[in-house]
């Protein structure tokens, strides 16, 4: 900092302890001495947006968003009978999906008490944007406005990115982080017929180490079908990758019907004829 011409505020300045629960109890540090300034380590710090907490839980950025995401759902709902339903949906995906897709992918490996709250949002706006109630079940309700589920969400995410990253569309951080899957020698396996299968590396904390790019990424890349990883661009691997969740079904792909309400998909499953 003396080099750049900069002094450290200290009163804004803060620390954040990163470890797993035991590990953080048995330690009897408060705060970073750095020279004459005092830095205390707080339990969470927020960066470009996301709170990260000592255990990497993220249960207080979920808590923000759901207390945001809710806060704007009220707004909406308070002027809903003046809405048409296109208005209504736009101002859902600015001030909501907004919210739940911003670094959704650092949500990825968590248990699904933790997504639970997040899938509660989603569900409350697609119950505010078609009028219906509680009682009314969801899944239906989704799939009439094509909106993926938040756990689907963070996968489309995750294997978006992992296509980018192995077509030299990423930064090269990311792209290192990717490795293909090496054969053993001594012996063939089904997995060599599968030139895009990537290695999974082994970590340790599965609470931490398996939500990391590095495995998350592969991960949700391997259980793609192999037809799906080839994908000649990014704009076609996004329209098959959201097939899969949507549909439903089996997934059968028509391309020769055209959507009837003119999406830029233009395409339709042949089972359930959902656009998609």
């Amino acid at each position: 900092m003396t080099e750049n011409k900069l002094k450290l505020n200290s009163e804004k300045t803060e620390a954040l302890l990163i470890g797993t629960r035991q590990k953080i109890a048995s330690l009897n540090v408060t705060d970073l001495q750095l020279d004459d300034a005092t830095v205390p380590f707080s339990p969470a710090v927020k960066s470009l947006g996301i709170f990260l907490d000592s255990t990497l839980s993220m249960q207080t950025h979920i808590s923000f968003i759901i207390k945001t995401c809710f806060f704007h759902l009220r707004r909406i709902a308070s002027i809903r009978r003046y809405l048409t339903h296109d208005a209504c949906v736009k101002l859902v995906v600015s001030l909501i999906f907004s919210r739940l897709d911003y670094c959704n992918s650092l949500l990825a490996g968590l248990p699904a008490s933790s997504i639970h709250g997040l899938q509660r949002v989603q569900n409350a706006a697609a119950r505010l944007t078609l009028r219906k109630t509680k009682q009314d079940h969801i899944t239906p309700l989704l799939r009439s406005l094509h909106w993926l589920p938040v756990n689907t969400r963070i996968s489309y995410k995750l294997s978006t990115l992992v296509y980018k990253c192995l077509n030299d569309s990423a930064p090269e951080y990311l792209q290192s982080s990717q490795d293909l899957y090496t054969q053993p020698s001594d012996r063939p396996l089904r997995s060599a017929a599968d030139p895009l299968r990537l290695h999974i590396p082994r970590s340790k904390l599965a609470s931490a180490g398996q939500r990391a790019f590095p495995s998350a990424g592969p991960s949700v890349w391997n259980s793609l079908p192999l037809e799906l990883r080839q994908s000649p661009s990014l704009d076609a691997f996004k329209v098959e990758d959201s097939v899969l969740p949507v549909a439903g079904c089996d997934f059968h792909v028509r391309r020769d019907v055209l959507c009837p309400k003119r999406h830029s998909c233009a395409v339709l499953c042949e089972r359930c004829f959902l656009c998609v």
